[in-house]
């Protein structure tokens, strides 16, 4: 990544958490908002304690913003459990004083045909993907309702739009959560705009090589899949938009077409 000295530090002085920043899509978003100017919490359940069975740790994606010059804080969250996610906005607000950007990012998927998916596996996903973006929001949004300000990114699939390639891949339970995060998103976005805090979420429609893909899927060719900086530059151009900009699921190709002409 580039130095920080050298972004346009759009973020500065503003205080970003972003889950699942252990690895992949999270840890780019991470980096990149801290090359841009913000203070970054790194939460995840990988750490150098309780480490994962994939790679990436929040330590090590905290001690590389730290590299570049950036502030970061690498805190320890299963997003499914409520007090962890207390904690860890507790902990937050005492280290920064505010909170400006939540990057609802973690997930967990399984790849099998519904009939074959247990109720535990069903339940584990929702639980993650679902109920951890909702716990993660109301930990944080008193605060934010405090500033009278906020954004929340939430990051949706485009499983949610296309059926097919759902049943084909087997991740109905990832679809479902994905797509009730995204009416999440536009129920929240309405209730919210009075008090300018902005709720959109990010549509990845293409295949990312995250560490997990690659590991789980050693024989595929990823020459053609995107980097997570992909993502994380689409990210971004969410966390820069206007408070009024709010409610809209969009994209990585919708908004490189918008940065293309120039938005």
């Amino acid at each position: 990544p580039a130095p920080i000295a050298m972004s346009s530090m759009r973020l500065r002085d503003a205080v970003a958490v972003v889950t699942g920043a252990s690895r992949g899509i999270g840890r780019a978003v991470a980096i990149a908002m801290a090359q841009e100017g913000a203070a970054v919490v790194c939460a995840a359940r990988s750490t150098e304690a309780a480490p994962s069975k994939l790679p990436g740790t929040i330590e090590e994606t905290a001690r590389q913003i730290q590299t570049l010059g950036g502030r970061a804080l690498a805190l320890p969250c299963d997003i499914s459990q409520e007090e962890q996610v207390e904690a860890m906005a507790q902990r937050t607000l005492a280290e920064f004083g505010r909170i400006d950007i939540l990057v609802n990012n973690a997930a967990v998927n399984f790849w099998a045909p519904f009939a074959e998916t247990t109720t535990k596996r069903w339940d584990l996903v929702l639980n993650v993907n679902l109920r951890g973006t909702v716990l993660c929001t109301k930990a944080f949004l008193p605060q934010m309702l405090e500033q009278g300000s906020g954004r929340i990114l939430n990051v949706s699939s485009g499983a949610t739009t296309d059926a097919e390639a759902t049943v084909k891949l087997g991740i109905l339970p990832y679809a479902v959560s994905k797509a009730a995060v995204e009416k999440l998103t536009e129920g929240l976005a309405l209730e919210l705009q009075p008090h300018d805090i902005a709720v959109n979420c990010l549509r990845i429609e293409m295949s990312i090589a995250t560490e997990g893909a690659r590991l789980l899927n050693p024989d595929i060719d990823f020459s053609g899949w995107e980097k997570p900086e992909a993502a994380a530059e689409a990210i971004l151009w969410l966390a820069t938009r206007e408070l009024a900009y709010s409610g809209h699921a969009v994209t990585i190709g919708e908004i490189r077409q918008a940065l293309a002409g120039g938005a």
